[in-house]
């Protein structure tokens, strides 16, 4: 599972993936596939391509913006094995979607 992944499902699925980095900071990819470390204060020392390779738990929450949405909307965990059954199973059906008729 690479970033890239993740920014496709996120953007597909419209959630936020938030995951947890080895030096503490938490790293977000938000709704538009944009990944963000929002205590980063200086140009990074790490690669979130390699810190990725080393997460285990992903906090997944439905990205809405309508309050009758946000009530049932609750962050729910996932594992590597089922982040990546997420993110294994959005390209196939992406792809049947995507293409014009």
């Amino acid at each position: 599972m690479k970033l890239s992944d993740l920014r496709r499902v996120s953007v597909k699925k419209h959630l936020r993936i938030r995951f947890a980095l080895s030096n503490g900071m938490e790293c977000v990819v938000n709704e538009h596939g944009i990944a963000q470390v929002p205590a980063l204060r200086a140009v990074p020392t790490f690669s979130l391509e390699d810190e990725l390779a080393g997460v285990t738990r992903f906090l997944v929450e439905p990205a809405t913006a309508d309050e009758k949405t946000k009530i049932k909307a609750t962050p729910r965990g996932y594992s590597r094995d089922e982040m990546a059954a997420l993110t294994a199973a959005g390209p196939g059906a992406a792809a049947h979607d995507d293409h014009d008729d």
